[in-house]
């Protein structure tokens, strides 16, 4: 009789090399969640600054979208020191446009909502990390969702619904949700790019860091946008 077997040494050093990575990827995407806090802190707090920066915003959300395009397309292509420099520079200018909400809702609903949204994340990634299941569907399912919060967030601009806005903000959050918990597990199997060398191991965990750290974000301003006190 043929029986399946798998090698508890084997299966624990896979599991172990997985750790490793995601360990590289969760770095970055700490590292450029604190640069974005400190940026927007800075700015907030120093008045010449923001005026300068709300005066730009239309050009520093545009060039956010272009780092992050360049980034996910040309990853393969850049050096290590180029990739690096890419990712800390989108979480930089994410900083300066996030300095907004500093002045929009309360520090106690900010602080609050961070703390909420790093444990939702912290479980959803480890649930995205341990889980045996495919979580493929799910994954394709809330990237049609993104799309209709991205047409539902245009058509709202014109109606200024507050109940679509409300809508939006619920289905945001699961979608969000849902896809911290499948980048996780798409992630996790990126482990082998360690074998091609440190630099491309360091471009992988960038890239990998960036899916994250958008998730992150997005998922943080979504709560906020539920449960957060304006001033």
């Amino acid at each position: 009789m043929n029986q399946s077997f798998v090698n508890p040494v084997q299966d624990k050093t896979v599991v172990q090399a997985q750790q490793q990575y995601l360990s590289k990827v969760y770095g970055w995407m700490v590292g450029g969640l604190l640069l974005t806090a400190g940026t927007a802190w800075w700015v907030a707090s120093t008045p010449a600054v923001f005026e300068a920066i709300i005066g730009m915003m239309l050009f520093l959300v545009l060039a956010e979208f272009g780092l992050v395009i360049f980034l996910s397309a040309r990853i393969g292509k850049m050096s290590k020191n180029a990739a690096i420099l890419s990712f800390l520079a989108f979480s930089f200018i994410n900083g300066l446009t996030l300095s907004v909400i500093l002045q929009i809702y309360t520090e106690e609903s900010i602080y609050s909502t961070f703390i909420i949204t790093a444990v939702m994340f912290g479980a959803l990634s480890l649930y995205g990390f341990t889980t045996k299941k495919s979580l493929s569907g799910v994954g394709s399912f809330m990237f049609m969702g993104l799309i209709g919060i991205i047409v539902a967030s245009i058509v709202n601009m014109f109606i200024a619904s507050s109940a679509l806005n409300f809508a939006i903000s619920i289905i945001g959050v699961v979608v969000f949700a849902g896809l911290t918990a499948w980048d996780t597990q798409k992630l996790k199997e990126m482990y082998l790019i360690q074998e091609q060398g440190n630099d491309m191991a360091t471009k992988g965990a960038i890239i990998g860091a960036l899916t994250l750290y958008l998730d992150f974000i997005n998922l943080f301003l979504f709560l906020l946008r539920l449960f957060g006190n304006r001033r």
